[in-house]
């Protein structure tokens, strides 16, 4: 018997399976995003992709398959990503701030899958429901595992770190879900500086706030530098800075 997190293909080629479904998958991200799972249908995606119906039978046994593996790669992204990024960093904050601003990086990639994670998890067979959660979690536990590790180091003063992550997940999330909203005040180096300055920052002690500067004079990220790159990248879009309004 298969397992819940198999998606089986008739074809045996590993680089074919790979391409024809990263394929499949983005048409099915914006036809998903568009009209919604439950009246979006084979035929369609398969239109959208500019392939044969047939064709995606090979790599997908149904509907449920393309959208599980679609929630599934956004977060395998994010699990397996994130990390590398963090490699030769040995300081807490400075972990905790590059972890954030990957994550971060990731939403903006994958901007439409990760609102369609939101808007369709629910729409697949229980069995894979879990299997996303626990996909989710094992990220959450990274960022988590940050902030333990400020609090350990004495960085960051006591604080309930399992309900901390998941509101900075939700920042990093809340890029894609308010997209239309954010994206005209802030670029994205901005909302990062602002969200560490919102939901970091408060919580770091002496110590910590001059690991933060430091790192913002070495790097000119997650602070003023970051404000101001922001403003550059409205400037050459024509946006207003965040807070004002255009004249008329």
């Amino acid at each position: 018997m298969n397992s819940a997190g198999d998606v089986l293909a008739l074809v045996t080629d590993p680089r074919l399976v790979e391409e024809r479904r990263g394929q499949i998958v983005r048409a099915a991200v914006k036809l998903f995003s568009e009209e919604g799972y439950y009246t979006t249908t084979i035929q369609q995606i398969a239109r959208e992709a500019g392939v044969s119906t047939g064709l995606i039978y090979q790599y997908f046994r149904d509907k449920d398959d393309i959208l599980f593996l679609t929630l599934k790669l956004v977060l395998d992204t994010y699990e397996h990503d994130i990390p590398p990024q963090l490699e030769g960093i040995s300081h807490p904050v400075e972990r905790l701030c590059m972890a954030i601003w990957t994550y971060c990086r990731i939403v903006d990639v994958l901007c439409e899958a990760t609102v369609l994670a939101y808007r369709s998890t629910k729409s697949l067979r229980a069995d894979r429901r879990v299997l996303i959660k626990d996909a989710e979690t094992r990220t959450n536990r990274l960022i988590e595992e940050c902030l333990n590790a400020c609090v350990a180091g004495g960085h960051m003063r006591e604080v309930n770190a399992h309900l901390l992550s998941y509101q900075l997940v939700m920042f990093a999330h809340s890029w894609a879900l308010k997209h239309w909203a954010l994206h005209e005040r802030y670029a994205l180096a901005e909302y990062v500086s602002e969200g560490i300055r919102i939901l970091i920052e408060p919580f770091l002690t002496a110590r910590g706030r001059r690991v933060l500067q430091a790192m913002r004079v070495r790097t000119g990220a997650f602070g003023s530098e970051g404000l101001k790159a922001g403003a550059r990248a409205r400037a050459a879009k024509g946006r207003p800075a965040a807070g004002k309004k255009r004249s008329r």
